[in-house]
């Protein structure tokens, strides 16, 4: 019979002493570089820490303004048209509502996914890795890795429908026939997406591997 093959243990680069830079991310070992206060990247200069200084008080933060922003981005008009002296201010979901009546679906599907529904479910994420980092939780770490992943990168595209709203505002301006101006929800939709933006930045993924690192610990002294 063959041997079976033994699984390598696998060392976190905390356990190996290592630091990684947050901004070039080279592992540097901090008995080379000095004491433990004050350490910079060799390759960058940019300061040393073992994980994101306050993560969970950034994020928690950031969050929490994200959800304050969100409710006027929705409720307060992100466009006003003037068209032959008559004023039409139109929110999300209104623009929404008017692309489905006219039947054309899939810019209405884009305008909801992009604008109400990804800004929504990225809030919820997050909100969601926070607890669990708080709870210590080890239940689905790779899974809940990707998740965060995936929350990271498609978050900018949100602002696809501030990119709309500034076009039309610069290409539309006829003077009494029509003009198009941005409403006071723009800039708090514009709010919403770098705060959740910048929320997902300040979060660090490793605390939730911590959890099953200071758990493995644990197991190995009884």
């Amino acid at each position: 019979m063959r041997p079976v093959p033994q699984k390598t243990p696998i060392i976190t680069a905390r356990q190996a002493s290592l630091i990684s830079c947050h901004s070039c991310h080279l592992l540097c070992k901090p008995t080379a570089l000095g004491s433990n206060h004050g350490l910079v990247c060799p390759r960058c200069g940019a300061k040393l820490h073992s994980r994101k200084v306050n993560s969970l008080k950034r994020t928690w933060a950031l969050i929490l303004a994200a959800f304050i922003f969100y409710i006027p981005a929705n409720l307060l008009p992100i466009t006003t048209v003037i068209s032959l002296g008559k004023a039409q201010s139109d929110t999300i979901m209104s623009g929404v509502i008017y692309f489905i009546h006219t039947g054309m679906w899939p810019i209405a599907l884009v305008i909801f996914v992009a604008s109400v529904f990804v800004p929504f479910l990225k809030l919820i994420i997050l909100t969601y890795l926070l607890i669990t980092v708080q709870r210590r939780s080890t239940w689905r770490l790779k899974d809940r890795t990707r998740l965060y992943r995936i929350t990271e990168a498609v978050g900018r595209w949100s602002m696809v429908d501030i990119y709309v709203v500034t076009i039309l505002v610069a290409l539309v301006n006829l003077g009494a026939l029509a003009t198009i101006s941005a409403g006071p929800g723009a800039i708090f939709f514009a709010a919403v997406v770098v705060t959740t933006m910048f929320a997902a930045m300040s979060f660090d993924p490793r605390l939730m591997w911590d959890a099953k690192e200071s758990l493995n610990g644990r197991i190995q002294h009884t």
